[in-house]
């Protein structure tokens, strides 16, 4: 069967203004899915929109509110959605904890955690009660350890993949493929913004395209698939290592990362 009729008729893409999610966006219309697109930014919304053959609804919304779920469970009420990615997330910021404001710090967690949980038990229960679909839950190699400046990141990438984990196991006998798909450093507008403002550099970045194709090709294999790695379905890559090893070894890629460069 096509991914299209396996997933369709509408896929959602939250957080599909850039990068990895207009990606996703791009890959799935490819392969015939209607796709209903979240975001904040309408005009980028309305840009990918207009470049995609299938059709389209552009949703502008804030997945770190209180009430973002119910918003869009109510702007999608008349499709059957198939296919969730949840992809938004990112953070550009690069501060420790004490740097940031709480505030802030709270809407991070509704938007990676909260939004993520409730957008799953509704369209997945949808999804499950009919008897077929697809979740996509896109986290970090974050998530594999705490480290500095990545303390909320990846923790709230470890709820996402733990999650996504818990569901593949609850939901495949109920024909509802699950995927926490962990990437990399990838070539995304909110890393290169961050990239930019600390002066750092990174190589070899993923390339968005390649990351959605694959993922979508392999929605079947999960519970976990490691972008790049070697053996995308095998165990983590700091799993050798003891707990503070793999933490000290996130932390100094992180500060490798945002440095900048020698004079």
């Amino acid at each position: 069967m096509s991914v299209a009729e396996t997933y369709g008729p509408w896929a959602i893409v939250a957080g599909a203004s850039d990068g990895v999610g207009a990606a996703f966006a791009e890959e799935l219309a490819r392969r015939g899915v209607n796709v209903v697109l979240v975001a904040r930014r309408r005009q980028l919304l309305d840009e990918l929109a207009a470049r995609l053959d299938v059709a389209t609804r552009a949703i502008t919304l804030d997945l770190s509110t209180p009430t973002a779920t119910e918003e869009l469970a109510a702007a999608t009420s008349d499709l059957e959605i198939g296919l969730f990615v949840y992809n938004a997330g990112a953070d550009s910021v690069n501060k420790v904890l004490l740097e940031r404001d709480l505030d802030e710090l709270r809407g991070f967690v509704r938007r990676n955690c909260t939004a993520v949980l409730e957008a799953c038990h509704h369209f997945g229960g949808a999804m499950v009660s009919r008897g077929r679909g697809g979740v996509v839950l896109v986290t970090s190699g974050a998530a594999w350890c705490g480290g500095h400046t990545l303390s909320v990141y990846g923790a709230t990438k470890a709820f996402d993949l733990v999650l996504a984990e818990g569901l593949w196991a609850e939901w495949r006998q109920h024909g509802v493929d699950v995927l926490a798909l962990v990437l990399g450093p990838t070539d995304t507008p909110s890393l290169q913004g961050s990239l930019d403002r600390s002066g750092g550099k990174m190589d070899r970045l993923a390339d968005p395209a390649d990351v959605a194709a694959e993922a979508i090709a392999h929605l079947a294999d999960g519970p976990t698939w490691s972008y790049g790695m070697p053996d995308p379905a095998g165990p983590p890559p700091l799993g050798t290592l003891s707990r503070r090893q793999a933490v000290e070894l996130m932390s100094a890629g992180a500060a490798a990362v945002h440095s900048k460069p020698d004079a």
